[in-house]
This record gives structure tokens, C-alpha cells and sequence, in this order.
């Protein structure tokens, strides 16, 4: 999820602004909290200064977030619309899970969008971590390895209609040959809210294209034991992007496509059995 050296004053306005947004509704609950509480009997009083500092101090995540986006001259790759639509999710579901296929200079805004929740990034360059972590250590990333070429992506779709792919179990026990079975353990044990596939790099043959990652997201939704996931597909304008989410996360879980990037919402299949893999 690597990012262009581009300079976007609108993408840095709506970043910046998303982050003060975050902490003025985390200040309003706040105080709406200390409202409530104020109706019923005081029979213990905490010292003024405390008092005071729980109401109005930002988190330090936030902080540092706005500092990085304020000086930063290379902003995210996804134009303001796209991430428009996921900062509406991450409002309504935050703090949540949130899984990112990729590392990259938007790594924090996410993180930030998701306070008080866990986000994990799963990305493909070890020298590209590194980096990133020296720059922000405090980014939870795992190194994946992937198996598959640009090259193989027809056949890979033809595969993916097979039953072996359509059954719904955990990643690590399909039989599908596009399930992803060694990323992290903490990425299985964990059901996750909304998953962003952003990676691996898809624009070269050579290159192992995103479509065990948009196969994995799906059937990790589809496994969580209640609920439902927001699956993101970025990309989408390229070939494997548009006909993999079509496939195998379905027209019918389709929410919103706002340019390069599309929106799906994915039941458990665990509540429902029998429940065919695309309505």
C-alpha cells in the first residue's frame, strides 16, 4: 500500500479535520458523561485537577496523528471520497477490528479513525516495514508471505467457483487454493469488523496481485460466528480488483463504489447454514 510523493491540500484538510472531528466527539462524551453523572449524589469528589485533565486531555495517538498529517508532503493514495466512505463505517463501528492488506503513509489515519480499537496491517516488503516502523513504531504490522502471480489471476478466478472454494470454514482449513493459511495466529483468532484490501502490489505480471487477499477477507467474514463484516477493495478501476470483489464478495453484498474503491457488507455465514456463497 505503498503511497505516490503528491502533495494534496484537500486529502491533508479532510485527515487533519477527521482527527479533530475524533476529538471533539471523544471531548463531547465526555462531558455528556460528566452531565450524567453530575444528576446523581456526589458521594465521592475527585480532586479538581483530575477532574479537569480527563475532560480536555487528546489521547496521545490523536496527537501524534495530527502532527504527522499537519508536516507530512506525501499524502494517502485513496482521494478524499474514498476515504470518505470508510471514515462513515469506522464512525458508526469504532472502537473495532480493523484488518488492512497493506503498510503505508495513510497507516496511522487509519489507526487514529479505529482509537481505542486494534488495527492490523498486513504487509508484503520486509525493507517496507522496516521503514515505516522506524518513522512509526507504534503500528502493529506482519510480514506475509503470497504465493500467487498477476499472471495466474484467470485461472485463479476459474478455481475460486470450484466447491472447494465456495465452502465457508476457517482460512487455514480450506481447501481452496487461494485461501491464505500463514499469515499470524493473531490474525485468524481475532473476528474482524472491517478488513481494507489494499494490498499486495497488483500492477506488474510479476507481481502476486490482490486475489488471495480479497478471497481470505471474504471467507473471514463469511466464517465470523455473528455479525457481519465492511469489506474494502481499493483498486478497483484494474482488472483482478474488479472481477475478484465481484466474484467472490458478490453484487449482493455490494453497499457503495465511490471511484477506485468499493464497499461490500458480509453476514456470518455460521447463523445461517446453507446459505449460498453470493445471494
Amino acid at each position: 500500500m505503498r503511497t505516490k510523493p503528491q502533495l494534496s491540500f484537500r486529502v491533508k484538510v479532510i485527515l487533519v479535520g477527521s482527527f479533530l472531528f475524533c476529538l471533539l466527539f471523544l471531548l463531547h462524551r465526555s462531558t455528556n458523561s460528566n452531565t450524567e453523572e453530575s444528576r446523581q449524589p456526589n458521594y465521592h469528589t475527585l480532586p479538581s485537577t483530575l477532574a479537569a485533565s480527563s475532560c480536555t486531555k487528546i489521547p496521545t495517538s490523536l496527537a501524534n496523528a495530527i502532527v504527522h498529517y499537519a508536516t507530512l508532503k506525501i499524502t494517502p493514495q485513496q482521494t478524499l471520497e474514498e476515504i470518505s466512505i470508510s471514515l462513515r463505517v469506522l464512525e458508526e463501528k469504532s472502537p473495532c477490528n480493523l484488518l488492512v492488506f497493506g503498510l503505508g503513509h495513510d497507516s496511522l489515519m487509519w489507526t487514529s479513525l479505529n482509537h481505542g480499537g486494534r488495527t492490523v496491517f498486513l504487509e508484503e516488503d520486509k525493507s517496507w516495514i522496516e521503514q515505516i516502523q522506524r518513522q512509526i513504531p507504534s503500528l502493529e504490522s506482519y510480514h506475509v508471505v503470497y504465493n500467487t502471480k498477476l499472471t495466474e489471476a484467470d485461472e485463479l478466478l476459474e478455481i475460486s467457483k470450484t466447491e472447494e472454494c465456495r465452502h465457508v470454514t476457517d482460512p487455514r482449513l480450506s481447501k481452496c487454493k487461494l485461501s491464505l493459511k500463514n499469515l499470524p495466529a493473531e490474525v485468524y483468532n481475532v473476528e474482524w469488523d472491517l478488513i481494507m484490501v489494499d494490498a499486495p502490489t497488483g500492477y506488474f505480471d510479476g507481481a502476486p496481485g490482490r486475489m488471495s487477499a480479497i478471497y481470505t477477507a471474504g471467507l473471514m467474514a463469511r466464517n465470523r460466528e455473528n455479525g457481519e463484516t465492511d469489506v474494502f477493495v481499493h483498486d478497483v478501476n484494474r482488472e483482478v480488483e474488479h472481477k475478484f470483489s465481484k466474484v467472490l464478495l458478490c453484487d449482493g453484498f455490494l453497499r457503495e463504489e465511490q471511484g477506485r474503491l468499493r464497499h461490500f457488507t458480509i453476514p456470518s455465514y455460521r447463523t445461517r447454514q446453507g446459505r449460498n456463497f453470493c445471494p
